[in-house]
């Protein structure tokens, strides 16, 4: 049977700017997480190769990349008030653009037979020809793209649980009937997308789902979306490749969101993620990092994750449960309403 696969590269570390969240330690302490645990040895290790431009001028304008490209050359710069372009932005962005397009491609082809995508930049807020939320290129939107012009896949689902609404995928595949979006987020938060009534439009309607869960969320009511939302709309669907966008922003640590999820729940949220690849197109599975600022909790679940995808024994989680907060029950309102909006 053929392996779960491993993607990174050092060139992600070169992306930077002194104070920035979104900064190289967030993949240096993964790396060294499945290293002291001697998980490269369990998984296909793959150096990603980078995106043909062509393939990225799919998802992106190509007056767009020649900017990101210029202001990389030119010493780097910010695009928003958010996001930074350093010398070798460019080159590493469309690097992890390349390997979620290469996990992509292998995982359709059945050389592997799932891939945890370690990358960065991130990608899920870029939108066609502007940069949003630390996000240069969206690399999932590029790998679904792939998927469909070159893959083979008649349908892709896309599912999202980074704390914050990826907005820029949502609106690239808004009016698209091939490509099916599936966003659990904090609501109200940045960029302030993704509310319950964003469901796709033209081709498109009734293809893009959004779960706006009310701060304070954690394990217990995302694994009720997924259960009660997400399994029976990606039943609906039938994808033919399952992509993830993988924040682990939503951990109960991390200092940008307020949600109140463990490692032991994205853990579950990954085995119920490979559940349905294997129910509904042969495990056909890749999980592309998003964000996650914590150090502690974004290596232990990011490490975890590619375990389960492996079939090995998880971690635990360096920081255990979460006292409880008293907004989460506001949650059963926004599940009835998405029962009931998707007929479920």
């Amino acid at each position: 049977m053929s392996s779960t696969g491993l993607y990174y590269s050092p060139q992600f570390l070169r992306h930077e700017a002194p104070g920035h969240p979104e900064a190289p330690s967030r993949l240096t302490a993964a790396w060294a997480l499945f290293e002291r645990h001697g998980l490269l040895l369990d998984l296909a290790v793959s150096q990603p190769p980078p995106a043909d431009l062509a393939v990225i001028e799919g998802v992106h304008s190509a007056p767009y990349i020649r900017t990101v490209r210029a202001m990389a050359a030119e010493g780097g710069g910010w695009l928003d008030g958010d996001t930074f372009v350093s010398p070798a932005s460019f080159e590493a962005a469309v690097l992890a653009a390349g390997a979620a397009v290469d996990a992509t491609a292998a995982v359709l082809a059945g050389r592997l037979r799932n891939a945890f995508v370690l990358v960065r930049p991130p990608g899920h807020h870029a939108v066609r020809d502007q940069a949003m939320g630390f996000c240069l290129f969206n690399n999932v939107a590029i790998a679904a793209q792939w998927a469909v012009r070159a893959g083979g896949a008649q349908r892709v689902l896309i599912v999202d649980f980074d704390v914050h609404h990826g907005n820029g995928t949502q609106e690239i595949f808004y009016e698209r009937a091939d490509v099916c979006f599936f966003s659990i987020h904090q609501f109200p938060l940045y960029p302030g997308t993704g509310r319950l009534a964003e469901a796709g439009s033209g081709a498109g309607a009734g293809t893009t789902a959004n779960l706006p869960l009310p701060p304070g969320c954690g394990n217990a009511e995302y694994l009720r979306a997924f259960d009660e939302i997400l399994t029976p709309l990606a039943q609906r669907w039938r994808p033919d490749v399952l992509l993830v966008s993988a924040g682990y922003d939503a951990h109960w640590r991390d200092p940008l969101a307020n949600m109140r999820l463990t490692v032991e729940g994205y853990v579950a949220l990954v085995e119920r993620l490979q559940a349905l690849a294997a129910e509904l197109c042969g495990g056909r599975l890749v999980v592309v990092l998003e964000g996650g600022y914590n150090l502690n909790a974004i290596a232990a679940a990011a490490v975890a994750s590619a375990q389960v995808l492996a079939g090995l024994p998880p971690l635990g989680d360096p920081y255990g449960q979460p006292p409880p907060h008293p907004l989460a029950t506001q949650a059963e309102s926004v599940l009835a309403a998405a029962r009931e909006r998707w007929q479920l």
